[in-house]
């Protein structure tokens, strides 16, 4: 039977166990599944960005996090905080090239030259880019009629005019703060009443007048709402004035946050001299390009003087050794007599950015004092409630006592019947007026033992009678 059944039975193929692991399908890589690629470009994806120059123009950019990185010369984490996808707290940076603003609904960066701003339907972005160009025009117009009173002076004045050129060509080589200066009182003298700030000063003024009057909008609706609500709560207890002012509470507790996050960043600015030094990007700007002229024209002379003495002997004393250590400790002296300049005006400089914030570090504070008074009256209410409560509470329980007493009275009456029911032969229930003289006796008892109940409870001040 067995000879039988081989044949019919096909021979088993060999077949070599692989590994688990591996794909039985040649040529499909190992994560085919998955787009890596598409997971790394997702966090530098395209935004919209709108572009605000120091003229006041404006454009809308649509670029990626890579070229705003390198465009501002900022790090991933300080893009970070402009992501509308992550909830950052309020936070102002300043960089070497750029201030990062996180301010409530203002997300933006500003530079020397410009002001990038996340483009959004707010109406607090486009109310901030609307007051942005309307004080950059402003500041251009008043800039123009200055220009134009000065140059009608030197036409009437020639000769105060080319001293004032020579003044000024004289002056070019003492330092550009001391220039500043100068011409600011040669403005102040003149008549004229344009705002010294820089361009990244105005542009994060209005970043801190934007995001103070969002909070204090947000504080007043909130005021307004909040005190209708509590007295009412006040005059009938309730669940649902009770929930009421719980939401108002949670929203208190939210808004209060927010804002003691913009007033401590204000506030750790001012104390900080070096942060507040590092905003300075117009200043730091043409410090370098300052730098950068003075250098190009001082290697410029030399080259050119090298060229003339190409055919003269060259003396020792004139050896390009020499020549290179005498241009180092030039640029070593030049380099330390700046610093110890800037180290001077240092606190000069910081005074009108320190002035800036300080202004909106009063705004600020006042609408936590408005959200502090507003929660203490709400402690206040609570406290009341409580108290009425507390009240009604003990009336209960006094309300509770007197019903137990009168029900140990009552009880009296009932351990009395108890007595007389018993079936045992007794004389007096043989008589007519017995039972009448045991109610009266019973009452009289009870009744003077409530009284008395109620004379512990007047001497002990559990009640008041």
């Amino acid at each position: 039977m067995s000879d039988v059944k081989e044949p019919l039975l096909p021979p088993r193929p060999y077949v070599v166990a692989e590994a688990p692991h591996r794909s039985t399908i040649p040529g499909r890589p190992l994560f085919q599944g998955l787009d890596f690629l598409g997971l790394k470009k997702r966090g530098q994806g395209v935004r919209s960005w709108i572009r605000i120059d120091t003229s006041g123009n404006y454009e809308v950019l649509e670029v990626d996090k890579v070229t705003i990185m390198k465009r501002c010369d900022l790090p991933a984490r300080d893009l970070r905080l402009l992501d509308p996808l992550f909830v950052y707290p309020s936070t102002i940076l300043g960089r070497e090239r750029a201030i990062v603003v996180n301010l409530e609904q203002i997300r933006c960066i500003i530079t020397a030259d410009e002001v990038l701003l996340l483009n959004s339907l707010d109406s607090y972005v486009l109310q901030y880019v609307a007051e942005l160009q309307k004080r950059l025009h402003i500041k251009n117009d008043m800039v123009g009629n200055i220009w134009h009173s000065r140059e009608q002076g030197s036409s009437r004045f020639p000769l105060q005019s080319a001293r004032q050129e020579s003044t000024i060509d004289a002056l070019s080589n003492m330092g550009q703060a001391r220039q500043k200066r100068s011409i600011a009182q040669a403005d102040f003298f003149n008549g004229s009443s344009a705002d010294d700030l820089p361009f990244e000063f105005r542009a994060l003024e209005i970043a801190l007048e934007a995001a103070c009057t969002f909070l204090e909008t947000q504080a007043t609706e909130l005021e307004i709402e909040a005190y209708p609500v509590l007295d009412e709560l006040t005059s009938k207890i309730s669940t649902l004035n009770l929930e009421r002012v719980r939401r108002l509470k949670s929203r208190l507790v939210a808004l209060t946050r927010r804002v003691q996050k913009v007033r401590d960043e204000i506030e750790q600015l001012m104390d900080d001299d070096g942060d507040m030094a590092e905003m300075y990007l117009t200043e730091k700007k043409e410090r370098m390009e300052a730098t950068y002229f003075r250098d190009h024209n001082l290697y410029g002379y030399n080259s050119v003087g090298a060229g003339f003495s190409v055919s003269a002997p060259v003396s020792p004393a004139c050896s390009p050794t020499d020549s290179s250590k005498l241009e180092r400790t030039v640029s070593l002296v030049r380099s330390r007599h700046e610093s110890m300049k800037d180290s001077e005006n240092n606190d000069e400089h910081i005074q009108e950015l320190e002035m800036l914030l300080e202004a909106y570090f009063v705004v600020i504070d006042s609408t936590l004092n408005k959200l502090t008074s507003l929660k203490e009256y709400i402690d206040d209410t609570e406290d009341f409630i409580n108290i009425q409560l507390d009240n009604v509470r003990n009336q209960l329980i006094q309300f509770e006592l007197l019903l137990t007493t009168a029900t140990f009275v009552v009880a009296i009456f009932g351990v009395v019947a108890g007595v007389f029911g018993m079936n045992i032969p007794i004389a007096l229930f043989d008589e007519p007026s017995a039972f009448k003289w045991v109610i009266i006796i019973t009452g009289a008892s009870g009744l003077l033992i409530f009284v008395l109940f109620l004379w512990y409870f007047k001497h002990r001040r559990l009640m008041p009678l």
